[in-house]
């Protein structure tokens, strides 16, 4: 996963950094979304992971779709039909992908967050932001729609008026702008960035394994199910969480005035 993507593992925590800063790490039209897929699948897997930060090197976080690929679309050789499997083949698995993953995934925004790239920092759990961050929701500036799943995403993030001024305008919005909106949860000074993301990990790692995952496929689930669907469900996995080691560790870790000792 040289092309793209650095997958990188540190104790408890993987670090993947889009690293086509002189293109401005575009999701299209180069093997970005095969090699998420790649990494996404391989953190699924690893009972290790149980926290993963998505960063990117150079200026930008994502500059979203490739130009010179939308330009390819427009031609006539290329059909509807060929550009909707596209979509559907290509960057669609993308949001799928990461709403899946039951491991939490913190977005640092290093930088400008552009259409597409904006919207992947929304499939994330938890987005900081540096204070050079920009961030756009401007599909409709090159007279097209959210193909990627912002259209369901920002919503539920900012709320319907807030995700409506910044599809429908297509506006660039600062970090400050973006803290104050609830798009992010905290912005940092620049050179801090990557250290406020290791530090919170650090905060979630510190708990065990089963219980980050089921508590994110707890929440996922609850974005589109009914109350008492939810509370049938968090009564299955609360069932399931009493029965682990790591349960009966944190108990006997609390009582004993200690920290606890997960498994790993």
């Amino acid at each position: 996963m040289s092309d793209f993507l650095i997958y990188e593992q540190q104790g408890a925590v993987v670090t993947l950094t889009m690293n086509q800063p002189e293109r401005r790490n575009p999701l299209t039209g180069n093997s970005a979304v095969s090699e998420f897929l790649a990494a996404i699948d391989r953190i699924d897997g690893d009972r290790s992971v149980r926290c993963v930060i998505l960063t990117a090197n150079g200026t930008s976080f994502s500059s979203g779709g490739d130009i010179r690929d939308m330009k390819r679309q427009a031609s006539p050789e290329v059909t509807i039909m060929d550009i909707r499997q596209e979509y559907r083949r290509g960057i669609q698995r993308l949001p799928l992908a990461l709403f899946n993953l039951e491991v939490p995934v913190i977005a640092a925004v290093n930088g400008h967050a552009i259409g597409a790239g904006l919207d992947l920092a929304c499939m994330c759990d938890i987005r900081s932001a540096s204070d050079k961050a920009k961030v756009a929701e401007s599909f409709v500036k090159l007279g097209v729609i959210p193909g990627d799943g912002g259209a369901w995403l920002l919503p539920r993030i900012v709320g319907l008026s807030r995700a409506s001024e910044l599809a429908f305008t297509g506006d660039t919005i600062d970090a400050q702008q973006a803290l104050a909106w609830n798009l992010v949860s905290q912005v940092v000074p620049h050179d801090e960035l990557l250290n406020a993301a290791r530090a919170m990990a650090a905060r979630i790692t510190a708990h065990a394994s089963h219980g980050l995952r089921l508590t994110k496929r707890l929440m996922r689930e609850a974005l589109h199910s009914r109350l008492d669907t939810v509370l049938e469900m968090a009564a299955v996995f609360q069932a399931v969480s009493h029965k682990t080691g790591d349960h009966a560790e944190a108990v006997d870790a609390f009582l004993e005035k200690r920290a606890p000792q997960f498994d790993r």
